[in-house]
């Protein structure tokens, strides 16, 4: 015969629901789970940075590189535009010369801008110590009145800890004579 707590209770063999035991393991097997899957959010961070934002400044300031060199005249061979408003004289405007490689920076054909896309001031091809963006040209001649500036930007270090490959941007025009 059931006691009446029994009977008010109801049977407890039948009851459902997790044990303690049962719910500590199945957050476990969840912890692992996430603990091997969030090394894809570090890089799918990092890639989002360095390959959507940082690639597309890269790209936007080589053109406005390439597009201040294409409104000088031709012939031009001393405004400087290491500097912003370009200077009429102490550079190289569009003289053959430079180079295209960040590594094998020219002087008069390299400047850097800070982490904002201001123009810094530099020594020669001595990068100042705050530069976040570096942008070398080069200007060649593949035939007569003809000359291809090409520009590279690059990023001084990739970001989000330096995870992926540093953002890089090249981009080369023609200017013909006598524009």
């Amino acid at each position: 015969m059931k006691t009446l707590r029994e009977r008010a209770l109801g049977p407890r063999a039948g009851e459902k629901g997790f044990s303690l035991l049962e719910t500590v393991m199945a957050l476990g097997i969840l912890l692992v789970v996430a603990v091997g899957v969030l090394p894809l959010g570090v890089i799918a961070v990092s890639t989002t940075e360095n390959q959507g934002h940082l690639m597309a400044r890269t790209t936007e300031y080589a053109q406005d590189k390439l597009e201040q060199l294409l409104v000088l005249s031709y012939g031009d061979a001393s405004t400087d535009t290491r500097v912003f408003p370009a200077l009429d004289n102490g550079g190289s405007g569009l003289a053959i010369g430079g180079s295209s490689d960040p590594a094998a920076a020219v002087d008069l054909y390299v400047d850097y801008l800070d982490i904002d896309g201001n123009v810094l001031a530099a020594n020669g091809n001595q990068a100042p110590d705050t530069w976040f963006y570096q942008r070398v040209w080069q200007v060649t001649s593949p035939r007569a009145n003809l000359k291809q500036i090409t520009v590279t930007t690059i990023v001084k270090a990739a970001a989000a800890g330096g995870v992926g490959l540093v953002p890089r941007s090249t981009i080369t025009a023609l200017k013909t004579f006598p524009f």
